[in-house]
This record gives structure tokens, C-alpha cells and sequence, in this order.
């Protein structure tokens, strides 16, 4: 074969080699690609919305979504925090063919002490729930994308449900803060817990954020569990202040958008509540977007899609679970 044929054929089986690996590995994206991904949270709560969940499941896993994100609460806060609730969850998310990354709420450990929830210790139940879904740097799902783990940094190295990946335009970061004032005010234990994981989140949103501004990221999308209740004095949510100054200091200095997903109050909602708290009288920080998922009783998932066309970059569409349908949209 003449040299000039070989390039030929070389670069054609690279070509499509590339084709073939982009599908089989979903974290791989070119920058200005657009795609869509799912967001969910606070599911599946109890034994009546396990089939409604393997409905949303099933709908999920035949869109064009790329992968799966669950904002936390696997379980209501009232069931029990028990070693099968937690292997019977795990089950339930390996049904999806999508990658799947999960970050824990309060109903996973925090509020894991209550009489209704067999009165177990938080702390443990942490170190439980990191055992079973944190291990090695895959998301969960039958197919699996690559994720950076705070663990990674040995001065952070119990913090390995802190995560963060890369897709086309956008650098996504996990952080375990959840409801219940984020685990602060109820024990001096919890205080503890909740002073180093506070400073883990806050250096793990920091480093993010330079991050996707010395690799040109034109967004970043943070998810978390809790609703930090932005609308309340800081009085009010002291387990919350120093992770929304963080917040506000660095979207003000991020050129791109900035969104913030939560679950935690069940009350789907988008909005651009981030005042600026350092500089009074300034209108909100117009590049920050709150996104609210649906949560139980509401069996429901957002599809978001990045279109690096839309100055906004992110949109999102409300998916209604339908029996009578396998995918509808409102």
C-alpha cells in the first residue's frame, strides 16, 4: 500500500474508532457540543413509588440524556436507615444504563438519629453510606463515567462523595451539604463533623471554580442536597452561611453561568435568588440560576440540556412521568 493510501486508511479507522469510543465512554464530549442529562432528587421515598421510579428509570434510560444526576434523599425521613434500605437503593440505581452520580442527603445520615429512623448514629451511617456508593473514581449506572474525587487530595481523603466531571462546556461539582441546617446546632459531635466538612466543601467549590476558568468553561453546575434557604436571615441558617458567601464571592468573579441544584423542600422551582452579600443594594447576580428538582410525592425528572448557543447556556424541561406514556413533557 502507497503511503498516501495508508494515511488514508489510518486516519478513517481513527475516525470512526473515535466514533465508536465517544458512544461507549460518555464522558467524552467536545467543547461547543451541546447534550442533555437528567436531574432528579428526593426519590424514591417509600414502597408505593418504587414502581413509579423504575417508570421514570425506564423513561430516563431511553432519552437522549447522558447522564443521570440525583441531588439526594433515596429515602423519606421517616423509614429506616437500615443496611438493606441502603443495599436495596443501590439496587434500584444500578437498573439505570446511564452514568449516575449521586450526592447524599440528610435522609441518608444526618437525620439518621430519629426513633423512626432506628436511631442510629449519623456519623456512622455516613461512613455507610461512602462505603457503598463512593468506591473507586466511577459514577454508579451500568455505563460509568470518570470522576475526580476530593478524596484524591490526602488532607481531604474522607471526602470522597465530593466529586467533580467534565462535559463539553460545563464543569460539574458534587459537595455533601445537606438539610437540617447541614448537620450543624444539634450535637457537638454533628458540630464537629460539620466544621471539617465545611472546610472541605468550601476548598472543593474554590478549587473548582479556578479550575473551570483556567480550562475556559463557559458554566458550572454545583449540586448539592439541602435547600440553603436563601431567602432567610443568616440567623436562620447557620449551617448554610459560609457555603453561600463562598458561593456568591465566586460567581461574581466567574465570567460564565452558574447554576445550583438542590433538592430538600419538594418544591420544583427556577429562580436567581443569589443576592449579592457583600454589596447591598446590587439587583441579584444575573449569571446564577437556582434549580429546584422535583421530589416526592412528585415522581418526576428534569431534562437539561447545555446549548452552547443560548447566551444562557442551560435549559431545562419538565419530564411528567406518565403510565400511559413512556415520555411526557409539560
Amino acid at each position: 500500500m502507497r503511503p498516501q493510501a495508508f494515511l488514508i486508511a489510518f486516519l478513517s479507522t481513527l475516525v470512526i474508532s473515535l466514533g465508536l469510543w465517544a458512544v461507549a465512554h460518555p464522558s467524552f464530549s467536545q467543547k461547543g457540543e451541546g447534550f442533555s442529562f437528567a436531574l432528579i432528587g428526593d426519590l424514591p421515598y417509600d414502597n408505593d413509588q418504587i414502581e413509579k421510579f423504575g417508570n421514570l428509570t425506564d423513561q430516563i434510560n431511553q432519552s437522549d440524556s447522558r447522564f443521570v444526576v440525583h441531588d439526594g434523599d433515596f429515602k423519606s425521613g421517616t423509614d429506616l436507615c437500615s443496611d438493606e434500605v441502603f443495599a436495596q437503593r443501590k439496587q434500584l440505581f444500578d437498573r439505570f444504563e446511564l452514568p449516575l452520580i449521586y450526592v447524599p442527603g440528610d435522609n441518608e445520615w444526618t437525620d439518621c438519629y430519629r426513633e423512626s429512623n432506628g436511631s442510629y448514629d449519623p456519623l456512622e451511617r455516613l461512613e455507610k453510606f461512602r462505603d457503598l456508593f463512593t468506591q473507586g473514581n466511577q459514577s454508579l449506572g451500568k455505563r460509568t463515567l470518570s470522576l475526580s474525587r476530593q478524596s484524591e487530595n490526602s488532607r481531604f481523603a474522607k471526602f470522597r462523595e465530593n466529586v467533580r466531571w467534565s462535559y463539553g462546556d460545563v464543569l460539574f461539582v458534587g459537595l455533601n451539604v445537606t438539610g437540617s441546617n447541614n448537620g450543624f446546632g444539634r450535637t457537638p459531635e454533628g458540630d464537629a463533623e460539620y466544621r471539617e466538612r465545611n472546610i472541605a466543601n468550601l476548598a472543593w467549590m474554590q478549587e473548582a471554580f479556578t479550575l473551570a476558568k483556567q480550562n475556559g468553561d463557559r458554566g458550572i453546575m454545583l449540586i448539592i442536597q439541602a435547600n440553603p434557604n436563601f431567602e432567610l436571615e443568616p440567623a436562620e441558617r447557620t449551617g448554610f452561611n459560609d457555603f453561600l458567601g463562598a458561593l456568591e464571592t465566586e460567581t461574581f468573579n466567574f465570567r460564565g453561568q452558574v447554576v445550583l441544584v438542590h433538592g430538600d423542600s419538594h418544591y420544583f422551582r427556577i429562580d436567581k435568588p443569589l443576592l449579592h452579600f457583600t454589596h447591598e443594594g446590587i439587583p441579584p447576580l444575573e449569571n446564577f440560576t437556582r434549580v429546584e428538582t422535583f421530589g416526592s410525592p412528585n415522581v418526576h425528572w428534569l431534562r437539561a440540556t447545555v446549548n452552547a448557543s443560548n447566551p444562557n447556556l442551560f435549559e431545562f424541561e419538565q419530564m411528567i412521568v406518565d403510565a400511559n406514556r413512556s415520555r411526557s413533557s409539560i
